[in-house]
């Protein structure tokens, strides 16, 4: 009885803990999904009030907001192009290492723009503008060549697949129709014995041989005069007179 209360305590236990252990990864599953919501949220936020102040400021804070918001959207599509591609080209990988130490750069001039968007001298801003300018136009030609030479890659892979597909795809066209190749029609021998004609040389006639066949069947003999039809005779009927003779 002892044993029994034990298993069940020992499986109760088991049951407590894989509970416990399902709601905490749903727990973190949920808050993972929350942050990312929350983060793409922010961002969408960020960007919609850059491309707003690049509008509406003119002079140097509006080119700052459309230098952020012009790093921004590259790298972010860098970004997703390559860790798409890395899922299936496993050559992506060192690409992904590179374009994480190009984003290194990419947020530490991203705070730097930040910080000088509240920067009230005008006359600094405009001092620093080409320096700003200049690193953002390299960080992001860098980032636009790694996520046109992954697309590139995975479009010459589409149509190096695509080409072979098509090639097994007219091999089994062509299986599936084999009625209609044609077999090439024999030589027709010429007759050994066929009798010489107008135009073949005396020297090529040959003599067909006669070959022994069944006789051929009488012909049934007809009788020149056809017999008279003879008449019935009933008995109502009278009979002839003999001719008188004279």
């Amino acid at each position: 009885m002892e044993t029994v209360l034990t298993v069940f305590a020992l499986l109760f236990l088991l049951m407590v803990c894989l509970g416990a252990y399902a709601t905490v990864k749903a727990v973190g599953a949920a808050k993972r999904g929350v942050d990312r919501t929350i983060a793409q949220a922010r961002r969408t936020v960020e960007d919609h009030t850059l491309r707003a102040k690049s509008f509406a400021q003119p002079g140097p804070a509006g080119e700052i907001a459309q230098l952020r918001l012009t790093l921004r959207t590259s790298m972010r599509a860098t970004q997703e192009a390559l860790h798409a591609g890395a899922a299936e080209d496993e050559s992506l990988k060192e690409s992904l290492g590179l374009f994480a130490r190009l984003s290194a750069h990419g947020q530490e001039l991203d705070a730097d723009l930040r910080r000088l968007e509240s920067e009230p001298d005008r006359a600094a801003l405009t001092a620093c503008l080409p320096e700003l300018r200049g690193r953002t136009e390299r960080i992001t030609s860098s980032a636009d060549s790694l996520r046109w030479a992954a697309r590139d890659r995975a479009r010459r892979f589409a149509e190096d697949d695509l080409d072979a597909l098509s090639s097994q795809i007219d091999v089994e066209a062509g299986a599936l129709r084999h009625w209609t190749r044609t077999e090439p029609a024999p030589d027709a021998a010429p007759w050994p014995d066929a009798p010489a004609g107008a135009g073949t040389p005396a020297a090529d006639r040959r003599t067909r041989p006669e070959t022994p066949g069944p006789a051929p069947a009488e012909r049934p003999t007809t009788r020149s005069i056809t017999p008279p039809v003879t008449r019935p005779s009933y008995p109502w009927q009278k009979k002839p007179r003999p001719e008188s003779t004279m």
